[in-house]
Order: C-alpha cells, then structure tokens, then sequence
C-alpha cells in the first residue's frame, strides 16, 4: 500500500506539472502580467491625461466589477451546458488581449470606460470555465493543490506586470501609450499557449475522473464516462445561497485601488513607482501561501 500511494502521488504530481494545470498557471501568469502594465497607471491616464472626474473614475471600476461578476454566471452555466471549456477560456482570455491595448489609442474617457467593459466581459467569460477544466484537469485529491499553483502563478504575474512597466516606464520616458501598446504582446502569447498547450477535458464522476487523469498519459481531448445533468442553483441548498449571501456584502465594502493610486500619484509619487505600488499589495501572497495552504495531506484527502 506504501508503494501505491506513492506511486500515485509521483503520478499526481506528474501530471500537475505537465498538464492543463502547470499551462492554465502559465496563461493566468502572462495574463496578468499585461493587465498589470496597464491598470496601476489607469486612473493617472484617465483623469489627468484624458480629462475624466474622479466620479467618472468610480464609475468605470464599478462598471468593471458589476460587468466581471454579472457575466460570470453566465459563462459558468454555458461551460456547463456545452462542456466547451477550452473555447470559452480561449474566448475570455483572447477578448481581452484584443481590448487592452486599445487603451493606447483611447482620446475620450468612455473610450476607456468600453475598453474596461470589454477587458472584464473577457474575464467573466473564460473564469468559471477555467475553474471548472483545472479541477477536472487534476485528480480529486490534488484538485486543492492544483488551484494553489494557478493562484501562485496568478499572483506571480500581478507583480511581474507592475516591474516592467516600471521598467519600460524609464527605457520609454513616460510615455503611457506606447506602454499600453506593448501590452499587445504578453496578451499574444496567452492566447497561443491557450491553442498549442491547453487541452479539452470532458468531465466525469469524480472516481473516474481521477483515475482516468492518472493514467491516461495521451496527449489531445480526453474523454470521461458522461457528466451530470444541469441543477437549478436552487438546488445548491440554502448553505450556498448564505455564503453567495455574505460574499455579496463583503464586496460592497471593498474599495477599488485606483482610488488609492491617483491619490498617490497627487501626493507627488513618481509616476514610474505607482505601478510598484499597485503591486505591493499582492506580492505577499503572490506565491508561498497558497503553495503551503493548498499541498495535499494524502492519497485520500481532497480540498475542503
């Protein structure tokens, strides 16, 4: 029995770091990196470059938030009606690698406003299909580790994002437009790790699922027994409804950070050092903690 399980925890562990969820970091990880070249310096560009108010400020980042939230709901439902997850994530990741450059060329503050509307239309489209292909992508009781290493990689790009744009800040004068143009390219590239790299995985019961993954070493589409039919969100049960419940009024005391940005940059802080300071506040949880959070316990132990 020793033997077995250790078996399949280098099987396990194997397949984290050369399937969907090792590339799914990757992409999350240069995804990040180009939105973060780009948002630290946003409400600098949008109120004292273009001429917006700060209230129009409050009112792109919420429409942002609302927009991301709202479309999540229904990109997870079509993920599970069709059970086309990679063209979803492909979709949501390849809209906003086409939206945010086009910062660059935005004259009017709305301009701004539709290129946040689409970015976060992107992001509400692929998050609940990428979710649902990484935990299919990995075996029940590494489901919480392989959410750990996407979420370090996710953090890992929002600090990397901040650094260069600092960077290139200095090696381009300040000059924001051509900064955002540049963000073209890390925005390409996730899009082709999506098409080479990221496979389609159909889902199954979660006993199979995890055998299957363990030792199907094939590459391309992979197939399970069948999924389960659609439920009602009712039929979640009111534990679920409660929590929605309380992360709801949790949101809406959360405070945007561009707020906390065009007040810096007013208080006299370099332009070059905002992007850094955007940064500061995810770099302490940008890879350890979720690593060490989320290792697995066991063979027979999956996430809470």
């Amino acid at each position: 029995m020793p033997h077995d399980d250790q078996k399949i925890s280098r099987s396990g562990w194997r397949l984290l770091l050369k399937g969907n969820v090792i590339w799914l970091g990757v992409v999350s990880l240069i995804n990040d990196t180009a939105s973060e070249m780009i948002f630290p310096l946003l409400p600098f560009f949008l109120v004292q470059v273009l001429g917006a108010s700060e209230t129009f400020l409050g009112l792109v980042e919420g429409i942002a938030d609302s927009t991301a939230s709202l479309v999540k709901l229904g990109g997870g439902w079509i993920s599970d009606r069709f059970q086309r997850r990679k063209l979803l994530v492909g979709i949501g990741y390849g809209l906003a690698a086409v939206a945010r450059p086009l910062i660059a060329v935005a004259f009017l503050p709305w301009h701004v406003l539709v290129v946040r509307f689409s970015d976060r239309v992107g992001k509400g489209i692929r998050a609940a299909p990428r979710d649902a292909l990484l935990a299919d992508s990995a075996p029940d009781n590494y489901r919480a580790t392989a959410f750990g290493i996407h979420r370090a990689a996710d953090h890992a790009g929002a600090v990397l994002g901040p650094l260069l744009a600092t960077v290139l800040l200095i090696i381009l004068g300040q000059r924001l437009r051509v900064l955002f143009a540049l963000a073209a390219i890390p925005g390409l590239l996730t899009v082709l790790v999506i098409i080479l790299k990221v496979r389609e995985v159909i889902p199954s019961s979660d006993s199979e699922n995890s055998a299957r993954l363990l030792n199907d070493s094939a590459t391309g589409r992979s197939s399970g027994g069948g999924s389960e039919r659609l439920r009602p969100v009712g039929s979640l049960g009111p534990r679920f409804l409660r929590y929605i419940g309380v992360i709801a009024i949790f949101t809406l005391g959360n405070a945007s950070d561009a707020f906390l940005l065009l007040r810096a940059r007013q208080l006299g802080v370099a332009l070059t050092l905002v992007p850094l300071l955007g940064g500061s506040t995810i770099s302490p949880r940008c890879s350890g903690p979720y690593l060490v959070a989320c290792w697995p316990t066991g063979s027979g132990h999956a996430e809470r």
